[in-house]
């Protein structure tokens, strides 16, 4: 790249990241919508579908979230009666959240929203799965070097 295309738009990883990112959460807001679920919800239920009864601290890693973010949405999906949220008896700075029978029931009907999606984007899950493992592996560079910097 040359000094004149360094800092075009078109020509930066993270504006693409970005937009793709934002117009792939818009074709989400369809499907969720038929759960009465945000995107934000959404990603949070998979994480918690994946491993129940966890910390805020170790939901919020899992989903690059602070306490400040996450803390919200978590009484938003209590107060819909997805989930409970309560103090560890072990330890009380910590809260555990967990799955209610109407939260873990939610998952089967969100089970084909993933094939729904890439219907709507045109991509195939072969596609997506080389996408998604590209990402995954500049993110796991870029925490790297963001742990070595914050020691």
């Amino acid at each position: 790249m040359n000094n004149g295309s360094v800092l075009k738009l078109d020509n930066q990883l993270c504006f693409a990241v970005y937009a793709y990112a934002r117009e792939i959460t818009k074709l989400y807001h369809p499907l969720l919508k038929e759960l009465g679920l945000t995107y934000t919800q959404y990603v949070t239920l998979l994480a918690l579908w994946e491993r129940d009864h966890v910390t805020v601290k170790q939901l919020g890693v899992k989903l690059y979230l602070d306490s400040g973010t996450l803390t919200p949405l978590l009484k938003k999906l209590e107060a819909m009666g997805l989930l409970t949220r309560m103090r560890d008896k072990n330890d009380e700075r910590s809260v555990i959240i967990a799955l209610t029978e109407r939260g873990v029931l939610l998952k089967a009907k969100a089970l084909d929203i993933p094939e729904k999606l890439f219907c709507q984007a045109g991509v195939t899950p072969e596609e997506a799965e080389t996408l998604r493992t590209q990402i995954t592996s500049m993110l796991q560079k870029v925490q790297q070097i963001t742990l070595e910097e914050e020691l």
